[in-house]
């Protein structure tokens, strides 16, 4: 085995891109690190694989370790391996990310996290080891998906407005987005509910509230959609959708 000793002196790590939405910013969850590389400083919920221990289940283990965050769904987007990025050795890590409703989640910090909270993506400029480049990486998947995936039911309350889910669009894309359009393109996927119901205790002319319909939204994500289609393509591949049914 003397030839493959070299090949087995590698470590590995799993880091955690864990998104939230609350008071109109897209927020990212950070700790600040207990541990040296980086004492003190803001890094994403991340640490190493056990030799026994699979990358998902690893994922899972150090999110509850670190934040408190259980039975999250973990997305794994990439693999991270320069050979410096890590003061100690070569230790190659693998990313994962999430959507959550942050009001669902009470943050336990432990181990060697320790302060955990919730950061404004756009205020996240510098990070522990390359995590800010992590972030950034999932960050665009993130961009990406919005734009052929329903994005909300994993970051909105039950029930909300059209402008909170604008709000949402456009702190994941950072664009402000046509009111007009933005709710003829919502309206016209017919994937919200009219609850016919409006905001209550409100200093402003209460809005009407909407939520997902469970159904469609699910079957959104199976089979996608183009959030850029105009109006008579998304009528077309509705058409073709149905014809196939």
């Amino acid at each position: 085995m003397t030839e493959f000793d070299n090949f087995f002196k590698s470590a590995f790590t799993v880091d955690n891109v864990i998104f939230g939405f609350d008071e109109g910013d897209l927020k990212v969850l950070l700790i600040k690190r207990g541990e040296a590389p980086y004492m003190g400083q803001w890094a994403l919920p991340g640490y190493f694989v056990y030799p026994n221990e699979d990358l998902d289940t690893a994922a899972n283990r150090v999110l509850e370790e670190l934040t408190g965050l259980r039975h999250v769904y973990l997305e794994q987007v990439k693999t991270f391996g320069a050979v410096n990025r890590h003061p100690f050795g070569r230790v190659i890590t693998v990313a994962y990310f999430s959507l959550v409703k942050i009001n669902d989640y009470k943050l336990q910090p432990a181990s060697i996290a320790r302060k955990a909270q919730w950061h404004p993506v756009s205020e996240v400029k510098e990070l522990a080891f390359d995590h800010f480049e992590i972030l950034q990486s999932c960050f665009q998947r993130l961009k990406s998906s919005v734009r052929w995936r329903p994005i909300g039911f994993e970051l909105l309350p039950p029930h909300f407005t059209l402008t909170e889910l604008q709000h949402l669009y456009e702190a994941i894309l950072e664009t402000e987005l046509d009111k007009r359009n933005f709710r003829k393109k919502i309206l016209g996927m017919d994937l919200l509910l009219d609850l016919d119901q409006t905001q209550e205790g409100v200093a402003h002319r209460p809005a009407k509230l909407y939520r997902f319909d469970r159904e469609k939204y699910l079957r959104f994500q199976a089979e996608g959609f183009n959030f850029e289609l105009k109006e008579g393509q998304r009528k077309e591949v509705r058409k073709r959708r149905m014809e196939a049914v």
